[in-house]
Order: structure tokens, then C-alpha cells, then sequence
């Protein structure tokens, strides 16, 4: 495994810092950006009269799983290389609460 630090030259890990905190913040401010626009979707949805409750609501759903996504991609860093186990545990999480609301409302509706 290679040590990616410089001895010789430490300009070169600070201009590759920069790089990369620079391409980071880029991609935070885009998904802020789409998050606020999700939200104004939202708000769009729920505010005009010509959508019924059952497009709305699902839509809603939909629009808060994206952003949830965003949430825990960018801004949360799951992203990044060592949130692997972090991540695992999660999605464990998603799927077991996934399973346990499905199981009750199949026990509730049956």
C-alpha cells in the first residue's frame, strides 16, 4: 500500500487537499441546491388543487426518499471510503423496519 503523503514536496497533499475540498463543496452545494428544489416541488404538490391525495402523497414519499438519499450521501459522507460498516448497519436498519411494517400491515389487512 502506498503512503500518500510527501515528505519531499508537502505542497503537493495541500494542492491535492484543496482539489479535493474544492470538488466536496461543489458537490454539497449542488445537492443543496436539488434538496430546496425537492422541497418547493413538494410544497407545489401539496398546495395546488389539482392534484387529488392520491398522487400527492406518494409523490411526497418519493420526493423524501431522494432527499433522505442526498442527506446520507453528501452530507452525511456514507459516500466516502471507511463507512462501509456504518452504512451496512443502516441499510440493515431499513430493511428490517421495512419487513416489520410490512408484516404488521399484512397481519392488519388479511
Amino acid at each position: 500500500m502506498a503512503n500518500h503523503t510527501h515528505v519531499q514536496n508537502p505542497k503537493v497533499d495541500v494542492q491535492y487537499r484543496r482539489k479535493k475540498n474544492a470538488e466536496e463543496m461543489k458537490h454539497q452545494i449542488i445537492s443543496f441546491t436539488l434538496m430546496i428544489f425537492l422541497t418547493l416541488i413538494a410544497f407545489f404538490a401539496v398546495g395546488y388543487e389539482g392534484f387529488s391525495a392520491w398522487f400527492a402523497v406518494p409523490f411526497i414519499l418519493l420526493l423524501a426518499v431522494v432527499q433522505v438519499i442526498f442527506q446520507l450521501y453528501y452530507f452525511m459522507h456514507m459516500s466516502h471510503k471507511g463507512h462501509e460498516l456504518p452504512a451496512l448497519f443502516l441499510y440493515g436498519g431499513v430493511v428490517v423496519a421495512f419487513v416489520t411494517v410490512w408484516a404488521f400491515l399484512t397481519i392488519v389487512w388479511v
